[in-house]
């Protein structure tokens, strides 16, 4: 790979939840909590090619993602992963006590701006998401971002699986990783800007696009990391590590 021996400071952000269960048992009912997060193969490999990962879990967001562009620029690569645009908006300080915040989106975007990298990976709180909430649509991003999002739920659930054409197979984003990926069972429906390179597509939708902004680059991927999008299959692919390698030096131009 062209980009191996690189080693980045990564910014990751997103990929945990809370599950609050109801237990009902004939007259009686209980309830459990869980914790979970989802990105534990993609941190751990990508910790194994050498990255420096810094993990801000979704309900870190208000007190550890960073406030100014100085704690930004420590960074060459930020990803978010599955957590709406509301985390980033409405910190503790704001919904809480209606106090005047940084506003940490568009800080993202005056750090690509600079130079800096950004990915945007899919799920149910990325892009437009689940019942519209992820709403990167309606924030900074969607200035920086390669692709236009819908105004509406844009998933495409598939579990039949998703068939991935790499349609750009020499692009420097893929690393000379094969074309021929394992199926995906879902992705967030997006539209390509005319200016991006669309890398990879499932029938007309794009699932790989690349662009630039100012002197930075950003990097949209329309499926998950983990499942459910990205079955076993996926996550187990001898090249998993590669491409995600790959994808997080080229937004960093490493």
């Amino acid at each position: 790979m062209s980009t191996e021996g690189s080693s980045l400071n990564v910014l990751f952000a997103g990929e945990s939840w809370i599950k609050h269960t109801i237990h009902m048992k004939g007259f009686d009912q209980f309830h459990s909590t869980e914790y979970e997060e989802g990105a534990g193969v993609f941190l751990e490999r990508m910790a194994r090619a050498g990255h420096d990962i810094t993990y801000v879990r979704g309900h870190e967001i208000s007190a550890r993602f960073p406030r100014t562009a100085e704690e930004l620029d420590a960074f060459d690569v930020v990803v978010l992963s599955d957590i709406g645009s509301n985390s980033f908006l409405l910190p503790d300080e704001t919904f809480l006590r209606s106090e005047k915040s940084p506003n940490r989106l568009g800080l993202v975007v005056d750090y690509v701006g600079r130079g800096g990298g950004l990915v945007m990976i899919g799920g149910y709180l990325s892009f437009t998401g689940i019942d519209g909430k992820a709403r990167y649509g309606m924030s900074p991003l969607a200035d920086v971002l390669p692709v236009t999002m819908l105004p509406h739920d844009d998933r495409i659930e598939m579990s039949d699986g998703v068939k991935v054409d790499v349609v750009e197979p020499g692009h420097p984003v893929l690393g000379g990783t094969p074309a021929e990926w394992p199926p995906l069972l879902g992705y967030n429906r997006l539209v390509p800007k005319a200016d991006a390179v669309v890398v990879a597509r499932t029938g007309d939708d794009p699932v790989l696009v690349t662009g630039e902004y100012g002197q930075g680059r950003a990097v949209a991927f329309a499926s998950d990391l983990a499942p459910h999008w990205a079955p076993p299959e996926f996550v187990d692919w001898e090249h998993y590590s590669a491409l995600w390698h790959s994808i997080l030096c080229w937004a960093a131009r490493a």
